[in-house]
């Protein structure tokens, strides 16, 4: 298969939209404050989405990433923390602990970690911190403020191997390091970038649950795509739509918004949620329990030709994958005898691999 063909779907969902240039409206160009990380959940994008581990097709029409909630944290990890460039003391900066593990030129195989904690995420802490300090200072980093300490976190590792340009398996790992039984929700979530609120196309698409409980996805560009869960469990549908009540104090168009399954989970908002399993956005509602020290593992697979047994090859692809990667970079790397600097390299090229993003374009008829 072409390597064109092999990139279809990749890690192009941007870390950071929100707090960027690319989402600035703002009359005096202050981009910085335009959109805030506390809006960020609320309001819908228009140039590019946003995500941890994400995942989408080379148009970023249909994106994948993965949600986390530990139960005690004001609102959902959807989306990576840090301070704007006006907010710390040495300008912007993401307040995160996450690493780019592997990943090979065509994403055929994908992993990537990222280290949530048990308790609740000191948001607030390392926003006045940072703004206290003087440019003279170190930086307030997360793990400075302990939230760490005890190994009370997860490490959440997310792996992905492509069966074929429109077939992915999706492994999602979370280890408790803590030594107490600990719960959380775990919450796959797949959506539509918005494309119909701009006036240059006002086809919407959708998505739904099927009668086994896994998702149909329907785009007229794309076709339909199923995604799979090996266990089956709630699925919680809104719609990618902008908050309008929450950010602006006037009446939303839509009945189900972007910030949904957050209001459903975290302030228990049943009507948040379209109980008619239809919508643009839907999260994979998995609360689970991970013992101390032993891990849960949840799979996935996003397809496009309707496979009738879609886990049968699981383990085994991600094996062939792997193997894969570890022989192209055995050839790359055939003339570094440093194990230690083999893998240095391999994680950074991952980091560059995995750093690729979508930037949408509108071309203008005049």
């Amino acid at each position: 298969m072409k390597n064109s063909i092999w990139k279809k779907w990749g890690p192009y969902v941007t870390d950071r939209q929100w707090g960027t240039v690319r989402e600035d409206y703002s009359e005096n160009g202050t981009a910085w404050e335009y959109v805030s990380h506390d809006m960020a959940r609320s309001k819908t994008y228009r140039w590019g989405e946003e995500g941890i581990a994400g995942i989408s097709d080379d148009q970023q029409l249909l994106c994948f990433a993965v949600a986390l909630w530990n139960k005690k944290d004001p609102i959902i990890k959807e989306r990576y923390f840090g301070l704007t460039g006006n907010e710390g003391n040495h300008g912007e900066d993401v307040k995160e602990l996450y690493y780019y593990l592997d990943s090979t030129p065509t994403h055929s195989y994908m992993k990537m970690l990222y280290k949530y904690p048990q308790n609740e995420f000191p948001y607030a802490w390392l926003l006045e911190e940072n703004r206290r300090r003087g440019k003279q200072e170190l930086e307030f980093e997360l793990i400075d403020t302990g939230i760490f300490n005890e190994d009370k976190y997860f490490d959440v590792f997310t792996e992905y191997a492509k069966a074929g340009e429109d077939s992915i398996f999706i492994k999602i790992t979370v280890h408790n390091r803590g030594n107490e039984d600990a719960s959380l929700h775990v919450l796959p979530t797949l959506w539509f970038r918005n494309t119909w609120e701009w006036g240059y196309d006002d086809y919407k698409p959708k998505m739904m649950s099927s009668n086994d409980g896994d998702v149909i996805i329907d785009h007229k560009d794309l076709g339909q795509f199923t995604l799979h869960l090996d266990k089956k469990t709630e699925l919680l549908f809104c719609d990618n739509e902008t908050n309008l009540k929450r950010l602006y104090g006037v009446e939303n168009t839509s009945a189900f918004t972007k910030d949904g399954v957050n209001e459903y989970l975290v302030h228990g908002n049943h009507k948040a949620i379209n109980t008619n399993a239809c919508g643009t956005k839907v999260a994979v509602n998995y609360d689970v329990t991970v013992k101390a020290g032993t891990s849960a593992t949840i799979r996935l697979r996003l397809e496009k030709n309707g496979v009738m047994q879609p886990f049968e090859d699981f383990d085994n692809l991600f094996y062939e994958r792997l193997e894969e990667a570890d022989e192209f970079y055995y050839e790359l790397q055939k003339d570094i005898e440093s194990d230690d600097e083999k893998l240095v390299q391999r994680q950074a090229f991952a980091g560059m691999l995995w750093s690729k993003q979508f930037f949408t374009m509108t071309l203008s008829n005049g």
